[in-house]
C-alpha cells in the first residue's frame, strides 16, 4: 500500500506562484511514475504533469513553461512549482503514484488563483 500526502496549495492573486509537495510513503517511490493531476468543478480530473523513475517530463500544454516537476527520491517526494498563475488554474490538484501495475492517489490539495 502507498500512502500519499499532497500540501502546498491554498489562495494565490494572478500571476502568482505556489510549489506544491506530495510525499509518498510505502512502495518503491524511485522505481514509480509520478504524476499532477487537477479537477476543477464540474470537471473531469486531468493530467497537469507527470515525471518517470528516470524523470523524462510530461507536461499538458496549457502548463507549459509555467508549471515544473520534479522529483527528490532521497525524501520520496514530488513538486510541482506552478508560476504565473492564471485563475483557470484554480481546481483540486492531486498526487498520483504509478507503478506499473497499480494507481496509488492523494487526497488532494485545494488550489484557487484569484484575479
Amino acid at each position: 500500500q502507498v500512502h500519499l500526502v499532497e500540501s502546498g496549495g491554498g489562495l494565490v492573486q494572478a500571476g502568482g506562484s505556489l510549489r506544491l509537495s506530495c510525499a509518498a510513503s510505502g512502495g518503491s517511490f524511485s522505481t514509480a511514475t509520478m504524476g499532477w493531476y487537477r479537477q476543477a468543478p464540474g470537471n473531469e480530473r486531468d493530467l497537469v504533469a507527470r515525471i518517470s523513475r528516470r524523470s523524462d517530463t510530461d507536461y499538458v500544454d496549457s502548463v507549459k513553461g509555467r508549471f515544473t516537476i520534479s522529483r527528490d527520491n532521497a525524501k520520496n517526494t514530488v513538486y510541482l512549482q506552478m508560476n504565473s498563475l492564471k485563475p483557470e488554474d484554480t481546481a483540486v490538484y492531486y498526487c498520483k503514484y504509478h507503478n506499473g501495475v497499480l494507481d496509488f492517489w492523494g487526497q488532494g490539495t485545494q488550489v484557487t488563483v484569484s484575479s
